[in-house]
């Protein structure tokens, strides 16, 4: 009778080791959940990261951009609204007799320096003259046609007549070159 009671012991161990076997394999499964939530939560912080890293490299990119437009172009404006001075000025220049240059010489070579100093200016600061010639043909990117009239010895859609000089600020029009277009049929 001995020998059953040691036999009980052996089943009451066995008992024990099978819970403590199930209980090590869920404290594992409970390990490998939470090591799959931790990882989850890892790379959801790492794609949020990259996100925002993007995002910080973007805004950076716009703001230089806009850094850059601003030192061309912040100045448009102003260009725009010195381009009467200068058709005043080259008028001025152009209506200027024989006569009035020998009796005012002082007077019209200051004019003219001021119409130079102009056309510096606007030079140094990225203006460029568009001047279209007659004959050419007519681009509406860079032109504004004022009228179309048949003139004999042109096709249509060439430049027949330039009433005012356009401009450009760096690689932006600023105001097109106004002409005169012939309409004559091919």
């Amino acid at each position: 009778m001995a020998e059953p009671k040691e036999n009980e012991f052996l089943d009451d161990i066995e008992e024990a080791e099978a819970e403590e076997y199930a209980q090590s394999l869920d404290d594992l499964a409970d390990e490998a959940v939470e090591l799959d939530e931790l990882r989850a939560e890892r790379d959801q912080m790492k794609d949020r990261w990259m996100r925002a890293l993007a995002d910080a490299e973007n805004s950076r990119k716009r703001g230089e951009r806009a850094r850059r437009e601003a030192e061309q172009y912040g100045g448009s404006k102003l260009a725009r609204d010195m381009l009467p001075v200068f058709d005043n000025m080259k008028r001025a220049v152009e209506s200027i007799t024989e006569e009035q240059k020998a009796s005012s010489a002082a007077l019209i070579e200051g004019l003219e320096l001021t119409m130079r100093e102009l056309l510096n200016t606007f030079s140094k600061h990225g203006i460029d003259m568009v001047s279209p010639e007659v004959g050419d043909k007519f681009d509406p990117k860079m032109h504004e046609a004022m009228f179309e009239a048949p003139l004999p010895g042109t096709k249509a859609g060439e430049i027949i007549q330039i009433s005012a000089e356009g401009f450009m600020l760096h690689d932006r029009l600023l105001r097109p070159a106004k002409v005169g277009v012939s309409s004559n049929p091919g």
